[in-house]
């Protein structure tokens, strides 16, 4: 017959194991110590291997199987703390799950250090997590594969969705420090542009399908995604736009160089938290976006990113020339 111990056997047998003792155990478990001892003899049994020594010591030592299987138990008592922690939430109102769609926009530090507090605050809560492009987040929430998106501009009015602003971001004209039109040395102009391959991401919601942003270059490469046009870019494969929170170390190293162009439309845009109004967001996704909002709230704004930027390359001029 295959063993079929019980959870309270196994919280016995933890217990035991960590306070070093039946006495100590049957304190902590307030339980009689005869009740401890018989405790661990049917778990023994169940088991069909000794998980203490007890002849010759004063104090009960493990076996080699109770420190084998000691790990195993563990694991399945955190499971059901886990399980109680779960619907003990799910009495609150708390939710079992978090969808969240968030923009590429979105700085990445920002999202790293709400999701650390998410997951200290709702240890309980599962969370599904994707990240788009372009008119993706808005697509995802819409369609209701997410209960949260944290995005950019909103592409068209939706008469289903609740939209609040809780930040800005803005894109940056850049080029490798090998590239063309980092070695002119002046403000660009389009003629200057106009032959250089600019890098464009195609949006996959198809909400923006026929319109292009900021496309100035007559010749283009259309890449899937944001980290795919970053890595061409870096690789000195041609120009473009890229999220200035995504590139900052890189435009500090000088391993990227902001292309003055006027014609490029580098105005701060609006982050929005959505969701769908026959969705409003429980306990959990409501604490994500105001942590949200805290973080975005402390973005700088283009002015003074493009006057820190500035001090770091003229810096480096006068290095250079010293």
């Amino acid at each position: 017959m295959l063993p079929n111990p019980t959870l309270d056997q196994l919280q016995v047998f933890l217990t035991v194991a960590e306070t070093g003792s039946f006495s100590a155990a049957s304190r902590t478990l307030n339980r009689a110590q005869s009740v401890i001892s018989y405790t661990i003899a049917n778990l023994e049994a169940q088991l069909e291997v000794p998980l203490f020594e007890r002849s010759g010591a004063r104090q009960p030592k493990l076996t080699e199987a109770g420190k084998a299987l000691l790990e195993d138990a563990r694991r399945l008592v955190a499971d059901l703390e886990v399980m109680r922690a779960r619907v003990k939430g799910l009495k609150e109102g708390l939710e079992a799950e978090v969808s969240v769609a968030i923009s590429v926009m979105v700085p990445s530090q920002a999202v790293v250090e709400v999701l650390r507090e998410f997951r200290n605050e709702f240890p309980s809560v599962a969370l599904n997590l994707a990240v788009g492009e372009l008119g993706v987040v808005m697509d995802l929430v819409s369609n209701g594969k997410a209960t949260v998106g944290i995005g950019g501009a909103i592409l068209q009015q939706h008469d289903l969705l609740v939209t609040e602003r809780i930040g800005h971001s803005f894109m940056m004209p850049v080029a490798s420090s090998t590239h063309p039109l980092a070695r002119i040395g002046r403000p660009l102009t389009l003629a200057d542009v106009r032959e250089e391959t600019q890098l464009v991401v195609t949006d996959a919601s198809g909400l923006t399908k026929g319109r292009d942003f900021n496309v100035l270059s007559y010749k283009t490469w259309r890449v899937s995604d944001i980290a795919t046009k970053h890595s061409l870019i870096r690789g000195g494969l041609g120009w473009g736009g890229l999220p200035a929170s995504l590139i900052r170390d890189e435009l500090r190293s000088g391993a990227l160089v902001h292309l003055d162009l006027q014609a490029y439309e580098q105005g701060e845009y609006p982050i929005y938290a959505m969701r769908r109004i026959s969705t409003p967001p429980g306990p959990a996704a409501t604490w994500m976006i105001d942590a949200f909002r805290s973080r975005l709230s402390q973005c700088p704004s283009q002015a003074d990113f493009t006057a820190e930027i500035a001090e770091y390359t003229a810096r480096d001029l006068s290095v250079a020339a010293e």
